[in-house]
């Protein structure tokens, strides 16, 4: 039985087509004291920037920023905006967040060790390609576990953002947990769940071809990569070829694509809600839907995500596969 895997994060869809910059400043709610060093990025992306002693921040983005604003802070509720689009300055409120009772729950016996907890998360949140290994958590103490024996459930959270350092591609990840859970099978885990926020730190900065060259390796056959090639049509190109019931069969007997609309989106039908997928007659994958049709665009965004499901070798990436939803861009 193929685990389903689902990794959830707050996108926005809507398109222009040229740049913009966008400025706010960011207040305690109560105080209205301007808050200094608050995170602010569009999530998934390599970009974003803080706010300065004034609360003041300034960023650019462009038609292919499709994420959800996050305004971030330590300490206080998190913000997220989706119609940034219409807006050249907004002013932004942080209530404080309320206080928690972590250390009862952390203390509680639950079963099982903190260190086997802690195993599981790594695995099942990094992942177990060559990517997620090379990957290493800089501050696990901050992580909060939880064991369910009755419902054989593992869950986690942080109060901080969880800082990942990926050897392999070179990314710094800041990854703003709002839910995970690891269901446990017999042996391994039979699905995961997580939701959260993210922003990418490009430690690169020389763009290595030796770091090129990982970056590409991995993005080939990547949900990324797929629903691309999906939304251009341009399936057997990127060697991608389907199968149902043991038989090859002609992807667009079973996809049926739209034509974009006004804001670049395409509505995708998939016929039966199930089809396998095989990328360069290696990488075995399937795609599952469970609502009548979905949206694609061509930067390799999809929604809504929850109704779309990756088993096999897609389902198996995890944080240490990601690349950030800009990256590539500049090829298009």
């Amino acid at each position: 039985m193929t685990s389903k895997i689902y990794f959830i994060l707050l996108l926005f869809a809507s398109l222009t087509t040229y740049a913009q910059t966008l400025k706010g400043k960011v207040f305690d709610a109560i105080t209205k004291v301007p808050l200094e060093s608050v995170s602010v990025y569009f999530d998934n992306t390599t970009i974003g920037t803080t706010t300065n002693d004034l609360g003041e921040f300034s960023i650019t983005y462009n038609d292919a920023v499709q994420s959800t604003l996050v305004i971030s802070f330590l300490g206080y509720d998190k913000v997220f905006i989706g119609d940034y689009r219409q807006k050249k300055n907004i002013i932004i409120e942080l209530k404080e967040a309320v206080a928690q009772l972590d250390e009862v729950v952390i203390n509680t016996d639950d079963g099982m060790s903190r260190e086997m907890k802690l195993k599981w998360f790594r695995k099942e949140f990094l992942g177990k390609s060559s990517n997620g290994k090379s990957c290493k958590i800089l501050n696990e103490k901050d992580i909060k576990l939880r064991f369910d024996k009755r419902k054989r459930t593992i869950t986690a959270w942080s109060n901080k953002p969880i800082i990942i350092k990926n050897k392999n591609l070179q990314y710094e990840i800041s990854f703003d947990i709002i839910d995970f859970e690891i269901q446990l099978g017999s042996f391994n885990a039979s699905s995961v769940m997580y939701t959260g926020t993210c922003f990418f730190k490009d430690l690169d900065i020389k763009q290595t071809k030796k770091i090129s060259r990982k970056r590409e390796k991995t993005y080939e056959g990547s949900v990324q990569h797929f629903v691309r090639a999906l939304y251009n049509k341009d399936l057997a190109a990127q060697d991608y070829v389907f199968g149902k019931k043991g038989f090859i069969v002609k992807p667009y007997d079973f996809f049926t694509i739209s034509k974009a609309d006004s804001e670049g989106l395409k509505r995708v039908k998939l016929l039966d809600n199930s089809l396998d997928i095989y990328y360069k007659d290696v990488q075995e994958s399937v795609i599952e839907t469970t609502i009548s049709e979905f949206q694609i665009d061509k930067y390799g965004n999809y929604m809504p995500i929850q109704n779309v499901l990756f088993g096999g070798y897609l389902g198996r990436q995890r944080v240490g596969d990601a690349l950030p939803l800009d990256y590539g861009l500049s090829k298009n």
